[in-house]
């Protein structure tokens, strides 16, 4: 037992230009009370152009490489980081410094940052707890519901305050693609909105195929105004839950930007960023889309080894990390020509 704990320790251990031309967005929705002067303050964001944080940092083997554009905006949900099994309370609190900090230089750090070429806002939020989604009932449905309206004046805020008209990236990760589900139905689904939209980069989560109506999941690394998903597993693992899932979760392959089925080898992937943050490891993984999801041959990095796990949820964004780079400056092109 002892051995298999020291495994999967170790598994863990190393998983760890042109202004565009359309016309102006009005935004006609109001913000709660009290929200103006939260959000106006930069420590309710864990990332925020107008400050240093980590989302900022750049591996070392790709400074060289580094375009930033500030005309382009992204709008960072971050993943679940409230997870203490002794926290009876459903929800975090945004002013919390010891899990702000742990937000920071996890998610900000290792997730944030692929997206850091453009203008990166990420709020904090009343994240619900993990267990929330292991819970049933209006007490779970509640905590979500919160952290929802956080992330809902957040944006209300960044596109009365920040946006200035720019384009827009929307990108999450797990309970991020959470909400990031729900702001686009209430934001760019049918709305004006949607003309801003580069793409939705909506990581981690399962959406079903259906789930959205205007906005189409994308088909190619040029696409715009569309939405890519993915959740990675080790090939041949369908979860139990997956199994039960009435409808195909929509899925994107990151090394192709395509939803063929057709395997992508290793040699497409043209970089991971795990545990080292300053370290690029190639040709890690491959992928192919599987009924809804992600399979992965078994990664191949410096210690997986000892890799065990048939869930790669931890490096959904990580292990196509520069793939990720190169399609958002694809997607953001194709935008600028279009418009």
């Amino acid at each position: 037992m002892q051995r298999n704990f020291l495994l999967v320790l170790i598994a863990i251990y190393f998983l760890q230009s042109c202004a565009p031309r359309y016309s102006p967005y009005t935004a006609n929705y109001p913000l709660a009370d009290g929200v103006q002067s939260v959000y106006a303050d930069h420590n309710y964001w864990a990332a925020h152009p107008g400050k240093h944080d980590p989302s900022d940092s750049l591996p070392e083997p790709i400074r060289s490489f580094y375009r930033y554009d500030s005309t382009v905006d992204v709008f960072f949900l971050h993943p679940t980081t409230f997870t203490q099994k002794n926290q009876s309370s459903w929800n975090a609190a945004m002013n919390d410094p010891g899990l702000n900090a742990k937000t920071d230089y996890s998610t900000i750090l290792y997730q944030a940052s692929a997206f850091n070429e453009y203008r990166v806002f990420a709020p904090r939020y009343r994240q619900a707890h993990l267990r929330s989604y292991y819970s049933a009932g209006k007490v779970a449905s509640n905590a979500f519901d919160t952290a929802y309206e956080d992330v809902r004046n957040a944006f209300i805020y960044y596109l009365a305050n920040y946006n200035n008209n720019h384009p827009i990236i929307i990108a999450s990760h797990s309970q991020g693609t959470t909400h990031a589900m729900r702001l686009l139905k209430e934001f760019f689904e049918n709305k004006p909105l949607s003309n801003k939209l580069v793409a939705a980069y909506l990581i981690g989560m399962y959406i079903p195929n259906t789930y959205f109506t205007t906005l189409r999941t994308c088909k190619d690394p040029v696409q715009v105004g569309c939405v890519c998903a993915w959740r990675s597993y080790q090939s041949g693992y369908i979860p139990s839950f997956v199994k039960k899932e009435i409808e195909t979760g929509l899925v994107v392959n990151p090394l192709t930007w395509t939803t063929e089925e057709t395997p992508a080898l290793k040699n497409k992937n043209k970089g991971a960023v795990l545990r080292n943050f300053n370290k690029v490891y190639y040709h890690v993984a491959d992928a192919r889309i599987n009924k809804g999801i992600l399979w992965i041959s078994k990664p191949e990095f410096p210690g997986s080894f000892f890799l065990r796990m048939k869930n790669y949820h931890v490096a959904d964004i990580n292990f196509f990390y520069l793939n990720i780079r190169e399609n958002l400056r694809q997607r953001v092109d194709a935008f600028k020509i279009r418009d």
